[in-house]
């Protein structure tokens, strides 16, 4: 689950991490108050606009403006709120924006970058800093990998203070910035594992011209997994940013990814859903979504998960590939059965039964009177998915 920049501020300012101060806004006229709010608290005339999406590269995509006075950025605010904002992270479809953070700008002396993640290899969380923020961490890392330090945090003793230290000092902090700086490096682990968090990264992390460190920007994902022990987060989830499939995929325990292809898929088991998809992809098609029903499927989540494949105007084909283990085949079966009862069947449908019950799933299917194709293997009913798709296309 992410969350936006603000949502991530306040979580962080609990934490005592430094920020710049600032309020979000979701209207012209909160965003006129807020700038003259900051303007006589801080005594700065100068504010920042910053759209609200959940996605990076905002500043580069006219999200994001430095402004200077009340009115100029109430201007501003009537550009930005509503904007179909684009950039490297939304697609070529963008992100309408919705909300604002209205911020005091400041004096900056450098840029940097800091971010915790879950490190898949080691199993541990990784705290990652360079001297190169304010740029893409992923261009870095693949043209200057040496320029990104890690440490790895002991997941019993967590990140220990010469390691944090040792971030500091390896940004080319010196004196009360590398005391910050490896004070903020501690903060900020901690709100990552209090929180089951999967991302957390500040880019910048800005060091000011009287020494201070502050998280100018804050990128925050959780676990979804983990959001049954921290409940308030759910309130900070906002349903506009996430896709509606993904987010109707929640109400029913499935895992479900949405893709740019053409050929939907429904697996159980996320090892085949890959396999389904990567050999949908060396017989020509391009799958429209990773969807996962899981080993315990009901048939109302079937049918659910049917739904959500049908429901994508792209999609011209769909592949259902099961193997049964816990899952039984006739189960499956129903649930299609069900789903194209309620939601029709406009596309072709190739099934691919093996398993538990699977003589019981294929009569099922094979007395429903529905326009099916039957699959041997997986191979058979990737190429008749695809060759189906792509002249049903035509």
């Amino acid at each position: 689950m992410k969350i936006h920049e603000y949502q991530a501020k306040e979580i962080l300012a609990r934490y005592g991490l430094p920020l710049p101060k600032g309020q979000p806004a979701f209207s012209v006229d909160e965003a006129e108050a807020a700038a003259k709010a900051l303007i006589a608290e801080t005594d700065n005339e100068f504010v920042v606009v910053k759209a609200q999406i959940h996605a990076g590269g905002r500043g580069k995509g006219g999200g994001v403006k430095v402004v200077k006075g009340a009115a100029t950025a109430r201007a501003t605010a009537q550009k930005i709120l509503g904007m179909n904002l684009v950039t490297h992270q939304t697609g070529p479809g963008g992100r309408i924006v919705k909300r604002l953070l209205i911020e005091q700008a400041v004096d900056i002396a450098r840029e940097l970058y800091l971010g915790a993640v879950v490190d898949r290899d080691s199993g541990r969380v990784v705290v990652m800093a360079s001297a190169e923020g304010g740029m893409d961490i992923e261009e870095v890392a693949a043209k200057s990998p040496e320029k990104i330090l890690k440490q790895v945090a002991d997941p019993v003793l967590g990140l220990a203070p010469y390691q944090a230290r040792n971030l500091a000092y390896g940004l080319g902090l010196h004196g009360p910035a590398a005391k910050n700086g490896a004070e903020f490096i501690e903060k900020l682990y901690r709100a990552f594992t209090d929180l089951d968090a999967s991302l957390v990264e500040i880019n910048p992390l800005v060091v000011l011209t009287n020494g201070r460190v502050l998280a100018l920007d804050c990128k925050m994902t959780f676990d979804d997994n983990a959001l049954y022990r921290h409940k308030e987060l759910e309130s900070l989830r906002d349903l506009d940013e996430e896709d509606p499939a993904e987010t109707e995929a929640k109400r029913y325990d499935l895992s479900f990814i949405k893709l740019d292809g053409s050929i939907g898929c429904m697996v159980n088991g996320a090892g085949l859903a890959m396999a389904t998809m990567d050999i949908i992809k060396s017989f020509g098609g391009q799958p429209a979504n990773f969807l996962d029903v899981g080993g315990s499927a009901t048939t109302e989540k079937v049918t659910a998960a049917f739904k959500i494949i049908t429901a994508d105007p792209h999609v011209r084909g769909i592949f259902v590939n099961i193997f049964g283990g816990i899952m039984k085949c006739d189960t499956i079966a129903e649930g299609v059965i069900a789903a194209v009862k309620q939601v029709g069947l406009k596309v072709p449908l190739v099934v691919r039964l093996e398993g538990t019950n699977v003589d019981l799933g294929k009569k099922i299917l094979a007395q429903s009177g529905l326009a099916v194709t039957s699959a041997n293997d997986m191979a058979d009913g990737a190429q008749k998915v695809v060759a189906l798709a792509a002249a049903g296309s035509k």
